[in-house]
């Protein structure tokens, strides 16, 4: 599976720069993050002009990839053609009913057949069938005209791409295996086989996300990584589904091809639905977040920035992908108690509490692991959530837990939590300055933080990464508002 269509998007740029101080402060801006996803499913002008030279670029790369396959390709055995333009079809017919992988991009399965049309008729005509099929979408979906030239272009360089490297290590046309078991098929084909699905997939997570990056302002590994976590689960499943296409459609001839419509639906399917399914759970989470900040004004914004914290945290510190991820959604959802409606009365009294207000509002790590404990796929983050205001000197609460015994995650949190908490302006406070805040991250070592956390976090190196991360979004939010 890989992303077919792209959806670019206005974002606002990240500061390289380093100074002393805020440019402005945090601006509460209650569902302000809801506005933006919608808006994002556009494609507005600066979008469009900021990603025009990616997509030349990878036109150009097209281009020369397609010729030097022409220049150095051989004669392919008589069948191999017919074959590979009903494959094409069926990937035709897939990628004209693709579907939504993100807000930026599609998902189809027409990577089972394309690249099983390639395995076939590893040539340059394979790559033209593609480009060809894959421009008429564009053209019948009424898409853009630098989309109409980018994904039919990226398409075509990908596949070029994975034909010349399938022909270095020795690949041959499976027309040439017709009446070959498939068991002996899979002894002399499959590594070159896995290679070009593998290059396939590379070169069009790279090309999806250097356009989405280059006209949304975003950063390229992260989305990057992001379509390689929502391809990589049905790779396994695309090598084996293709291979086998391949080999069937040799030894069944075209009307057998055509009959392998039903599985590749069924394959269709199941991506559909992993996608879908992750992409709700977001959604969810960010809609669950987006209606407890919309009590509370002066937190507008604040379980984003404090999940997006926390991640570079997390990083930093040297914990895994999957454990970043982890630490970033417990973020995301640590004040999620405060959507209890006892609550609500002190979320919107301006001004400080009262000691029986406060005592109240100590209540809302517990509500809040209540609550995330309901869901099973969140059942880990139960503990991080309860403890994310726990001190490591043991005076926080709500067990008063300390040191090692308050998980890592919490630790994390409470990094993020606190610095976004003295960034931002109250009633009763103005806003710290980054210099100010890392002075009290240092008096407070050991204390309420975890001292070699706080160590790294001080830095210069992550000090900076989170000062710009929060200008960044300070700048989101002043031009939203």
């Amino acid at each position: 599976m890989r992303p077919s269509r792209v959806v670019w998007s206005k974002r606002l740029p990240e500061s390289p720069s380093l100074p002393s101080e805020l440019p402005f402060r945090l601006q509460p801006r209650p569902w302000a993050r809801l506005g933006e996803r919608a808006r994002s499913s556009s494609l507005g002008p600066d979008g469009t002009r900021r990603a025009a030279p990616v997509v030349i670029a990878v036109a150009v790369l097209a281009l020369a990839a397609t010729a030097y396959l022409a220049g150095s390709g051989s004669a392919l055995p008589t069948g191999a053609f017919p074959l590979a333009i009903t494959l094409v079809a069926l990937g035709f017919a897939a990628e004209f009913h693709s579907f939504n992988q993100s807000k930026e991009a599609a998902g189809s399965a027409a990577l089972i057949p394309f690249t099983a049309a390639a395995l076939v008729a590893p040539s340059v005509n394979t790559v033209l069938l593609v480009g060809v099929a894959d421009l008429a979408v564009q053209l019948l979906n009424r898409r853009g005209a630098l989309k109409a030239v980018f994904n039919p272009a990226q398409h075509a360089l990908a596949l070029a791409g994975s034909i010349a490297a399938y022909r270095i290590v020795g690949g041959a046309p499976f027309i040439e295996l017709a009446g070959v078991s498939f068991w002996d098929c899979v002894k002399t084909q499959l590594l070159p086989s896995t290679l070009l699905v593998g290059v396939i997939l590379l070169v069009n997570s790279v090309c999806v996300s250097a356009v989405i990056a280059r006209s949304s302002e975003r950063k390229f590994w992260r989305l990057w990584l992001t379509h390689l976590r929502l391809s990589l689960p049905t790779l396994l499943v695309s090598i084996v589904v293709a291979f086998y296409l391949a080999w069937l459609s040799v030894n069944l001839g075209i009307i057998g091809t055509a009959g392998m419509a039903l599985p590749i639906i069924a394959v269709r399917q199941l991506y559909r639905t992993t996608v879908e399914l992750a992409t709700v759970t977001q959604e969810l989470l960010e809609l669950m977040v987006a209606a407890i900040e919309a009590r509370d004004a002066y937190t507008s914004g604040h379980s984003r920035r404090v999940a997006k914290a926390s991640e570079i945290i997390a990083k930093a510190i040297g914990l895994s992908p999957a454990e970043v991820e982890r630490v970033s959604v417990a973020a995301l959802l640590h004040d999620v108690g405060k959507i209890d409606e006892r609550f609500g009365p002190i979320l919107a009294k301006e001004g400080r509490l009262t000691p029986e207000e406060w005592e109240i509002m100590k209540q809302h790590p517990i509500r809040g692991s209540e609550l995330v404990g309901l869901l099973s796929s969140l059942r880990d983050i139960v503990a991080p959530v309860r403890h994310h205001h726990e001190n490591w000197d043991g005076t926080g609460y709500p067990d008063g837990l300390k040191a090692e015994q308050i998980p890592l995650a919490s630790r994390i949190i409470m990094f993020a939590d606190t610095l976004d908490a003295i960034t931002t302006d109250r009633p009763y406070r103005k806003a710290l300055g980054m210099e100010e805040a890392r002075s009290e991250f240092l008096r407070f070592r050991a204390k309420q933080f975890d001292p070699s956390i706080c160590d790294k976090v001080v830095s210069s190196d992550v000090w900076a990464e989170l000062y710009v991360c929060f200008v960044a979004e300070a700048r989101r939010m002043q031009r939203a508002s």
